[in-house]
């Protein structure tokens, strides 16, 4: 997703046997004959290649709603009983309330309805920059229709009966349960959940006294919360129930209680008088089309100077530690962000960070592969460059290993380290890990394959060493240790850090090379949305892109566009569908059309003892 899509750990270089890390990305799908006249954009962008005996697109529809998502459909083979589709873990997830499991050994499992599928290790394929998992077999059990028509793919299921609305308080939110005839197809955009469902004016009441609006409708019923954050999903079979966890108090907590009233102001960009009074007076935001290569592109841009404007720039993150994700939207409101754009990497199968993290000078992940990153201080203009991190430990009789990651969801062959940063818990991301706990530079406790699986508490002042592959720990208990560690580039002392990748831009230059940084060559030549941090020298500028009638530009486009800007040095952060930027509380920016849950991102927050906002 890089520009997004992350593409979770399938576009990284040497991995391990992981069902979400593959030792190498598959190549790049076979691209279509080429016309005998260029197409224009649109036709472009709803091309539909054949590979062999497949067929690829770029539209997916639900409930007669469209958006833009690769899917790839493969006809049932000599022996097979049937076809098979891919489609983006994002849709799976995100809109259909698909679950998915992945275990150390590369397999894999997916759920819906109670209805279960194995999938076998290397089951997964790389659509473009997204991770796609084989969903066919699973939906067409629960009576799914699947169309391929040219470059749209048609799913659809007949309506099922709603039996009855269920509730209860759960902490702070609400937990609300749907009870159903049978599995129902979903479909969840930004503000509302389409269920493919009949229901009686009685249920919409009871909806409604939850604070939820209901609308019946021919293509199912619409459901509209007041809250911000959107429900979690979880299906479950025997009977068939749609489960809604609300994380927040939008949903009323009792029948009779008004919360639902309001919320939908939150959603105004100017509902935030902070953010108000600083429009046109120290932050500008910018919204334009431009065309790029005869192709038009929509950039917004946000752009203020950090040593004048009373705004810090920080990274945004879940309180809970490095596994897990969450909508922009969240990760914003958490921080009280007035703005903010999605982050770095991350793998989305396992939901771990893939690149650099620091926080207040406490690295939440460590840097991978050379790539890119911005380092910067309290205030003053970020720097620029390519960053590793370079450690060692080393015994008292002079024998020293490298330890290769730090607090990364990036599994390769060798040693890696894990803190209470990572989060209260490490559990094995691969097969056959070995692990030493370290505290006051001493070993404390071996750990085997076993205990790595059941999960190691991290604990505040130690340290988890950990073995993949058939590398070793040659100490035991009592044995003495020294960690050494070094960034490679000046921007990793900084107290503030996020990597990305590639780099783009860097003094002015164009430094685009996304194979010295470990990215495949399929991801580096797409088209997609993208999200940039960037600075002209004067200005910090937070930046999305993304194509209007096209898949957006690719990394050779977006820097020469932003070098065309103005900017002097530009980093390429997540793309794709993390693509996202809050303003004011409102996610303005969806890089395909829905709102993608990411792993951390960037926000402006106003910065301590500042004046407060005019009335």
């Amino acid at each position: 997703m890089p520009l997004a899509a992350l593409l979770s750990l399938l576009r990284l270089l040497p991995m391990g046997p992981l069902f979400a890390a593959l030792p190498s990305p598959p190549p790049p799908l076979p691209p279509a004959p080429l016309p005998a006249q260029k197409p224009s954009p649109s036709q472009e962008a709803t091309r539909t290649p054949r590979l062999g005996s497949s067929l690829q697109g770029g539209l997916i529809e639900i409930h007669g709603q469209r958006q833009t998502a690769r899917w790839l459909w493969s006809p049932a083979a000599p022996g097979q009983a049937q076809s098979e589709l891919w489609l983006p873990l994002e849709v799976l997830q995100g809109q259909l309330g698909i679950t998915s499991q992945s275990r150390p050994d590369g397999s894999g499992k997916l759920e819906w309805f109670g209805t279960s599928v194995e999938l076998p290790a290397g089951s997964q394929r790389s659509l473009e920059d997204e991770v796609a998992l084989p969903v066919g077999t699973l939906l067409q059990a629960a009576g799914a229709r699947l169309t391929p028509q040219g470059s749209l793919l048609r799913i659809e299921m007949a309506p099922v009966p709603l039996l009855a609305v269920r509730s209860r308080e759960l902490g702070t939110g609400r937990r609300v349960v749907l009870d159903l005839g049978a599995a129902a197809l979903l479909y969840r955009n930004e503000r509302q959940l389409i269920l493919g469902v009949s229901s009686s004016p009685g249920q919409r009441q009871s909806l409604a006294a939850l604070g939820l609006k209901a609308q019946q409708g021919p293509d199912g019923l619409r459901l509209t919360p007041p809250s911000l954050a959107p429900p979690h999903l979880l299906t479950l079979g025997g009977p068939a129930r749609l489960v809604l966890d609300f994380a927040d108090s939008g949903i009323a907590p009792n029948p009779s209680s008004e919360a639902s009233a309001g919320g939908t102001t939150l959603l105004q960009p100017t509902s935030d008088p902070r953010l108000e009074a600083l429009i046109g007076r120290g932050i500008e935001l910018e919204r334009s089309v431009s065309q790029v290569d005869g192709e038009p592109m929509l950039i917004n841009s946000v752009r203020f100077d950090p040593r004048l404007t009373a705004l810090d720039l920080r990274p945004l993150t879940r309180a809970d530690g490095m596994e897990g994700l969450s909508t922009l939207s969240q990760l914003a409101q958490g921080e009280q962000a007035l703005i903010a754009i999605n982050g770095g990497y991350f793998n989305r199968i396992k939901r771990l960070p893939l690149g650099a993290l620091r926080d207040g000078g406490t690295w939440l992940s460590g840097p991978i592969l050379n790539r890119g990153a911005v380092g910067w201080g309290a205030s003053g203009l970020p720097s620029f460059g390519r960053l590793a991190l370079q450690e060692w430990i080393s015994d008292d009789r002079g024998q020293r290993l490298p330890v290769l990651n730090l607090n990364s969801g990036y599994v390769q062959r060798g040693l890696s380290r894990y803190t209470s940063s990572w989060g209260r818990t490490y559990r094995a991301l691969s097969d056959g890990e070995s692990g030493l706990l370290v505290q006051d530079n001493r070993v404390i406790q071996q750990l085997g394959a076993g205990a790595m699986a059941d999960g190691i508490p991290l604990e505040a002042g130690t340290m988890l060493l950990v073995a993949r592959g058939d590398s070793q720990l040659p100490w035991g208990p009592g044995s003495l240790l020294t960690l050494t560690s070094q960034p490679t580039n000046p921007l990793g002392l900084q107290p503030y850090v996020l990597g990305g990748g590639p780099l783009l831009l860097q003094d002015g230059q164009l430094v685009l090379n996304g194979v010295s940084e470990g990215f495949s060559p399929g991801f580096l030549s797409q088209g997609a949305p993208r999200t940039v941090i960037g600075s002209d020298g004067q200005k910090l500028w937070l930046v999305t892109i993304q194509g209007v009638g096209n898949l957006g530009p690719t990394l050779l486009q977006t820097a020469q566009t932003l070098q065309r800007l103005g900017l002097r040095d530009a980093l390429n952060l997540d793309g794709g569908s993390s693509t996202a930027l809050v303003l004011g509380g409102v996610q303005t920016v969806k890089g395909r059309g829905v709102v993608a849950a990411v792993h951390n991102g960037l926000g402006l927050i106003p910065r301590a003892g500042s004046p407060p906002a005019r009335p």
